[in-house]
Order: structure tokens, then C-alpha cells, then sequence
């Protein structure tokens, strides 16, 4: 079987043996942009059984079926990091649900603030680019990516053990990295970045009374706020995510064979 040029992330259970059927777009993807024929070396995952290499048995208008050969990676998790933010405009909410998954966050929360100029957000779009990223960065998971939901909402059902820094850029706020840094407890977090006309002042009163919340800084720049989402999940990730040490191989830990993957 040759190199390996594509990933697909699949809904069901993956099993030596098994046959997996695709949706229509991704059957679409294999067969008229690709250009697959059967016999092609595909890695599927399912954010549950870890990758495995899968060889393209049948392919058709609307369908595709897949034989599953073997596992070349055991499932591991992404950094508990969640990222909360207010909706922006549409091309860089995409770009920042893409990037958001390349960063390792485990989960998107849309929230919607007193000055949140979007008044929709379109959930399943968001969820198709954080698959479709995590196909392309070799994630084994793909981030939840939750409804969008009022800011008194969100702070109301807040679990209190995870800590949530919001990203303001009023006040002297301490910078991200130097809380982060000095924290001891357990590496679960959230970063919260708003809107494009920042947090009513309000939300930001009501925000300091509660004690899950931590005021920080992302520098002395005002930040477009996909700039400002990113740099707080690239701060934290360094700090005690997977970007804050490079872990061995999957393949070196577990002992299993890792095929060459491209792009």
C-alpha cells in the first residue's frame, strides 16, 4: 500500500476488519477532487479508537466504502483547554475555528455579548472547519463546538473548578503567561475574548465578582479579536499544553508502526 495522502475523521467505531461508509461529501472529496481509485491508502479516526490505515474498497457516485487494515496511532487527548468568544464576522470566525483546532483547543463556546455584532452563527459551519482542520493538522479529535449562548447564561452554568481568564484590555490586568506560569492547579482552563467592541462595562463588573474569574493581558497592542483568541490559547498551550514540551512519538511510546503521513 502506498504513502498515505489523506485523513478522514468517521462517525463510527473503528476495528480491524471493519467496513466504513462515508458521508456523501466526503465521498465526493475522495472521487471527484482527489481523484482516488480503489486500492488508496486513507487514515481514518474517530476521535475515539485512535488512527487507523484504511484502504478505499468501493467508490461511487455519492458513496465510498473502506476497509479498516490496522491501527498506526493509539487515541491520546488534547490540552483541557476551552476557548469562549463572541462571534465575528464570517470569514474570521471560519479562520478562527480552524486555527483554534490547529492550537489544540478542546472546545469552542460562542457566547453572545451586550456588543456582539453578529446576531447568528451558523454551528454546523463551525463544526465542518474544526473537522476538516483536524483532518489537516493530524488531531485524533476534533473540538466540541457548542451553540452559541448569552454571556449571563454562560457564567451562570460555569463549572467553578475550571479557571476562566478573560482577555481585557482595560485596566492593569496582569499578562496571561505570568498567571498561567504561576499556577500550580490542575491544567484545565478557558480563555475568553470578546467583541469587537469589547465588554460592556456591566459584563465586566458582573465578570469580576466571580471567583472562576481571572482579568489578564495579552500585551500593550489592541488585538483584532481572532488575533487576541489565538494568542491566549498559543500562551496557555505553551505554558501547559502540548506546546509547552514535545512529547515522544506515538509510535516510539506504543510501539506501532507509523506510516509516512502527507499533506
Amino acid at each position: 500500500m502506498g504513502k498515505i495522502a489523506t485523513r478522514l475523521y468517521v462517525e463510527e467505531d473503528l476495528a480491524a476488519g471493519a467496513v466504513v461508509g462515508v458521508d456523501h461529501q466526503q465521498a465526493h472529496y475522495l472521487r471527484s477532487v482527489l481523484r482516488l481509485a480503489r486500492g488508496a491508502a486513507i487514515a481514518l479516526f474517530n476521535g475515539r479508537d485512535g488512527e487507523w490505515l484504511a484502504e478505499l474498497e468501493g467508490l461511487g457516485k455519492g458513496w465510498a466504502s473502506l476497509a479498516v487494515q490496522r491501527r498506526i496511532r493509539p487515541q491520546s487527548e488534547s490540552p483541557d483547554l476551552w476557548l469562549v468568544f463572541a462571534p465575528i464576522k464570517r470569514a474570521r470566525i471560519d479562520f478562527l475555528a480552524e486555527k483554534a483546532t490547529e492550537l489544540g483547543c478542546r472546545r469552542l463556546l460562542p457566547v453572545m455579548t451586550r456588543f456582539t455584532a453578529m446576531d447568528r452563527v451558523n454551528v454546523e459551519r463551525l463544526r465542518a472547519n474544526a473537522r476538516e482542520a483536524a483532518e489537516q493538522c493530524e488531531r485524533l479529535d476534533v473540538p466540541l463546538v457548542d451553540p452559541p449562548q448569552p454571556l449571563a447564561k454562560l457564567l451562570e452554568s460555569w463549572p467553578a473548578e475550571r479557571p476562566l481568564f478573560v482577555c481585557s484590555e482595560r485596566g492593569a490586568a496582569p499578562p496571561l503567561g505570568e498567571v498561567v506560569g504561576a499556577s500550580s492547579g490542575p491544567s484545565i482552563a478557558a480563555v475568553m475574548t470578546g467583541p469587537e467592541g469589547g465588554f460592556a462595562e456591566s459584563e465586566l463588573a458582573t465578570m469580576a465578582r466571580l471567583p472562576f474569574v481571572t482579568f489578564v493581558s495579552l500585551g500593550p497592542r489592541i488585538l483584532r479579536s481572532d488575533t487576541a483568541a489565538l494568542t491566549a490559547l498559543a500562551i496557555w498551550q505553551s505554558v501547559h499544553g502540548d506546546g509547552s514540551a514535545r512529547p515522544p512519538s506515538p509510535a516510539s511510546a506504543q510501539g506501532e508502526s507509523q506510516p509516512d503521513l502527507a499533506d
